[in-house]
């Protein structure tokens, strides 16, 4: 079983929860998606975490919160990552170059996916930037248009038809 050395000890799911900043909720869900799985599990089921389970919760939340990605995208980037360490074992293992350009050409695939689920993020985030940029524009324009009111107002049509009239 992964994560039964010394040099890993294995954790309980509360512990990597207050270390990643994840609730335990999250850390299930996450399971439940397929995105991770615990190193091991005790005697009385606990799920039991080792290092390599907590940088893979610090990569789904960096992804998560710092990148916006769904949890559909981050699958698909995870699979990929997963996919090319495979692929760089089964590379070192070969001898054959005809295996060997076939396992290049499927990572280069493989990246080529994450850059495209990266560039249609981008272009998202463009997008909601112009919208941002263009309210903006317009509420500067209406506080413009407002401090120039202030600073030359336009008196207010007399409604008093006698002129000689005394103001009250």
């Amino acid at each position: 079983m992964r994560g039964m050395t010394d040099e890993t000890p294995l954790r309980r799911i509360q512990d990597v929860a207050d270390e990643v900043g994840l609730t335990t909720r999250a850390i299930r869900y996450y399971e439940e998606m397929g995105l991770l799985t615990p190193a091991a599990r005790s005697g009385g089921s606990h799920r039991l975490y080792d290092a390599t389970d907590v940088e893979r919760l610090r990569a789904i939340r960096g992804l998560r919160d710092d990148a916006g990605f769904s949890v559909g995208d981050i699958t698909r980037l995870l699979e990929d990552t997963d996919h090319l360490a495979r692929s760089r074992a089964a590379y070192r293992e070969t001898e054959s170059a005809a295996e060997r350009l076939r396992i290049a050409r499927e990572s280069l695939s493989r990246v080529d996916r994450q850059l495209g689920l990266l560039d249609e993020k981008i272009e998202r985030l463009r997008a909601m930037r112009t919208e941002t940029t263009t309210r903006r524009a317009r509420i500067q324009a209406k506080i413009e248009q407002l401090e120039g009111e202030l600073a030359n107002p336009v008196p207010a049509p007399s409604t008093n038809t006698n002129k000689n009239a005394v103001p009250a």
